[in-house]
């Protein structure tokens, strides 16, 4: 039995296109994205956040993806043709980009569900029977498959993902529904301020991770419905769901229904991203980057391996309790819950603490740095101390968080990378 079904799952999967909308701005995440859009971000040491949505799609057997692409996207087309362009296409397998194009008026994408109308013709060339669509800019593990078998067993229209979430965590941030006991939506918010709880879970929500399967005919016309009504915003949450509730079927799917996968987590702020990353650094962190069996793909540079020099009494390269990526160099410096990024260099007598460093990242000599996001391509003058006195970070420019977390980036240290004059 267990077999005919896995065989059933397989064939599901081959019939469906996976649409990842990653064209998201990521403004909360302030000037980590002035220049890259938020799935571009980079993550967990050696990844980008959209590595995970597309390990997923390739780990669950879906190998026809698109990518719709559309705020500073060139950094992220960059890396999916680095890293994600050797498929097959005469065994029907891709990664394409969908960049925001104008394709059939004048403006550009206006909201998830426009991105998917504008490119309504390249989907039917592909003659899916299924319709995934996937945000672009979530940390999570998860198999496709049996959410696809789900919502062809149950006959729905639509399948929306869920998570649960402290309703403190979903207020204002995310998408809200109400289930009956047999899985069927009765209810969706959008992003409301007083979420609406789980019956009998005090303080407990059912939160939309922006994962839906549609039937490809249904969604057709709901597209084309939504295309033509001038009073919409264009966007799945606030205008297509709501409107289909009452009308047709509308199932849940709870991530963990088929497996022990819950982890899942929007990095939509420099404080999450910094603790989803520190996270890493655990014992047994939630998110096992070395499991074998569910593996995310990247783009592999190919880097010589991490290096630590010197060992004096007051000179010595260390790292305690850090995760440190290839073409790292700790040159006679102390390292302690942090994690590094490839190609990152810290001289001598340099001691930082509980940061995230992202690559090519130069740190010279005698800096202290701590609880920091020290941003892609920085150059840390010598001597330069971060976290430590925060009136002085402010004074530099430098941001820092609600929860005392300091981002630096080449901007604010007058070192910039995109130069316009």
């Amino acid at each position: 039995m267990a077999e005919r079904e896995g065989r059933n799952i397989s064939k599901l999967t081959k019939q469906t296109l996976a649409m990842i909308l990653a064209g998201g701005q990521g403004s909360r995440l302030h000037e980590l994205t002035r220049w890259r859009a938020k799935p571009a971000v980079q993550f967990g040491g050696k990844f980008r956040i959209i590595d995970f949505p597309l390990s997923n799609c390739i780990n669950s057997g879906i190998r026809r993806i698109s990518v719709a692409t559309q705020y500073k996207s060139h950094s992220l087309v960059r890396h999916l043709s680095g890293g994600w362009s050797g498929f097959k296409p005469e065994f029907g397998e891709f990664v394409e980009v969908l960049p925001a194009s104008m394709r059939v008026n004048n403006d550009w994408y206006k909201g998830t569900a426009d991105a998917l109308y504008q490119n309504i013709d390249i989907i039917r060339s592909q003659d899916p029977e299924f319709i995934l669509i996937l945000g672009g800019d979530h940390i999570y593990k998860m198999d496709y498959g049996p959410l696809i078998a789900k919502h062809d067993r149950t006959k729905a229209d639509i399948t929306v993902c869920c998570i649960e979430v402290s309703a403190e965590e979903a207020a204002g941030a995310f998408g809200v529904i109400s289930v009956d006991e047999n899985g069927r939506v009765l209810a969706f918010e959008e992003k409301p301020e007083v979420p609406t709880e789980i019956p009998g879970k005090p303080g407990r929500v059912l939160a939309s991770m922006g994962n839906y399967v549609f039937n490809t005919k249904f969604l057709y016309e709901q597209l084309i419905s939504d295309a033509d009504d001038p009073a919409s915003s264009h966007d799945f949450g606030k205008d297509i769901l709501p409107k289909l509730i009452e009308s047709h079927s509308i199932y849940a799917y709870m991530m963990g229904e088929d497996d022990n996968r819950t982890y899942w987590r929007d990095v939509g702020t420099l404080d999450a991203f910094w603790e989803a990353n520190i996270e890493l650094l655990s014992f047994e962190p939630e998110l096992d980057l070395y499991d074998t069996e569910w593996p995310i793909y990247t783009a592999q540079m190919q880097l010589p391996s991490a290096k630590f020099i010197h060992d004096d009494e007051d000179r010595r390269g260390s790292a305690v309790n850090c995760i440190v990526s290839g073409g790292c160099i700790i040159s006679g410096a102390s390292l302690k819950n942090c994690l590094l990024f490839s190609n990152v260099r810290v001289r001598s007598y340099s001691n930082i603490e509980n940061s995230v460093v992202l690559p090519n990242v130069t740190i010279h000599r005698h800096c202290k740095i701590r609880n920091a996001i020290i941003d892609r391509g920085c150059e840390i003058p010598k001597d330069m101390e971060i976290g430590y006195n925060r009136d002085e970070d402010i004074a530099r420019g430098f941001r820092i968080t609600e929860n005392g977390i300091t981002l630096v980036t080449p901007d604010h240290l007058g070192q910039s990378l995109h130069r316009l004059r």
